[in-house]
This record gives structure tokens, C-alpha cells and sequence, in this order.
């Protein structure tokens, strides 16, 4: 269940941040998809229209 208590010195490269097991890792996915969407939206908000 997350928040349950993983030895962290285990987790390595990418999943020491983004892994399902600890709570800092499942918020940091989160983060991660919140700032996706919020890129994708400022990219199709300002670029240029075609004429």
C-alpha cells in the first residue's frame, strides 16, 4: 500500500522519484502530469494560428 514504509537506498535512477511504493514518489508522478498538461496547454494556447 503506499506510504508503507521501502528501503529507499534500494530505489535507483528514475524510481527513487517516480515509483508507486512511497508517497513522495506517487506526488512527484502527479507533479509530473500536472506540468505535462499545463506545457501542452501553453503550447497550443501561443502558438502562432495559420492563415
Amino acid at each position: 500500500m503506499a506510504g508503507d514504509h521501502v528501503d529507499e537506498s534500494k530505489l535507483t535512477g528514475l524510481s527513487k522519484y517516480f515509483n508507486g511504493e512511497t508517497m513522495r514518489g506517487r506526488a512527484n508522478v502527479a507533479k509530473a502530469t500536472y506540468a505535462s498538461f499545463g506545457l501542452l496547454f501553453l503550447y497550443l494556447y501561443l502558438k502562432p494560428s495559420k492563415k
